[in-house]
């Protein structure tokens, strides 16, 4: 088929209007299932300090004499002084007066628009620290102050590949690096294995965040109760099945099964709730910088710190393989 001479097109014509939808689409995750889980406090100063203790173990030998009198007594252990740095965390960004007051698709202002996106990404940005092997740092007039995450806190009940170190601190604000062992398959074996550790230990078992790759690892464990989920609530028809679990139950308690996009695919974390806390020295806020010229700053900024309330309550499956 030809075109007939002289047709008026698409190609030549002036003044076409654009099509642009007034709506622009992300599909960025937004869930933060570690700060949305756990407590948030307030700091007061830039380290912050709390105290653990453990009891006596069991003394099978606990027999006295009918009548005896007490001539020596146990020696008392004292409390131990722990605690963490807070971090200071912050987006920035800088827009033009032009572009604010240009007529946009999708947004009336380019500042109302960014201020919350620039939000999320501290979320992000915090959920992720958590997770590091990172140690507590002090700082200085030239060093930044760092939280100590999980990785260099937890050390009481952990499984490690070979070659693998836990941390090795005793008190104050953990300042021992987790070493990274072989990578070996998260296999149930050593979900067991931690499990066990824990519960002997006197921890209980509320929650485990693994990356996508292990999270369907433990979706073959035969410790699943259930592949059903119940859409009675919003949908008439029957429950329909998946391929994902959310609970894991153990001999000694139930896991919730939570994917995290956020921590090292090579680790999988046991987590109990109650001894995990937020701390916020200065909280989520947005500071109007000072202006220079024709544009607006923004600074949203946060002060923070993780406190584990006694890392004992906690555990972790190291070295894991990520594909």
């Amino acid at each position: 088929m030809a075109i007939v001479a002289n047709t008026f097109l698409r190609y030549d014509a002036a003044g076409l209007r654009e099509s642009l939808a007034d709506i622009i689409y992300d599909v960025s995750p937004e869930e933060t299932p570690f700060l949305s889980a756990a407590g948030r406090g307030s700091a007061k100063q830039t380290t912050e300090e709390w105290q653990t203790d453990v009891l006596a173990s069991a003394d099978t030998s606990n027999a006295q004499l009918e009548g005896d009198d007490v001539t020596s007594y146990s020696a008392i252990t004292a409390s131990v002084r722990v605690g963490n740095i807070t971090q200071i965390s912050r987006k920035v960004f800088l827009i033009s007066d032009t572009e604010e007051v240009l007529d946009k698709a999708g947004r009336r202002s380019e500042m109302a628009y960014q201020i919350p996106r620039r939000g999320l990404e501290l979320r992000r940005d915090l959920e992720a620290i958590i997770f590091q092997n990172q140690i507590g740092v002090a700082g200085d007039s030239t060093t930044a102050r760092e939280i100590a995450s999980l990785g260099a806190t937890v050390k009481s009940h952990d499984s490690v590949g070979a070659g693998g170190t836990s941390p090795t601190w005793t008190s104050g604000v953990p300042n021992d690096a987790r070493g990274d062992g072989t990578q070996r398959a998260f296999t149930e074996t050593i979900l067991k294995a931690v499990v066990s550790l824990m519960w002997t230990g006197g921890a209980n078992l509320r929650s485990l965040f693994v990356g996508p790759f292990n999270k369907q690892a433990v979706s073959n464990f035969s410790g699943v109760v259930t592949r059903n989920f119940d859409m009675s609530n919003v949908d008439p028809s029957p429950s329909a099945v998946i391929a994902a679990i959310d609970v894991y139950v153990s001999d000694f308690g139930t896991l919730k099964v939570i994917p995290s996009r956020y921590q090292r695919e090579r680790d999988a974390w046991f987590l109990d709730f109650e001894f995990l806390e937020v701390l916020f020295l200065r909280p989520f806020q947005t500071v109007k910088l000072a202006k220079t010229g024709d544009a607006e700053k923004r600074m949203l900024i946060a002060e923070w710190t993780l406190k584990v309330k006694n890392e004992a309550a906690l555990g972790l499956a190291a070295d894991l393989n990520t594909s």
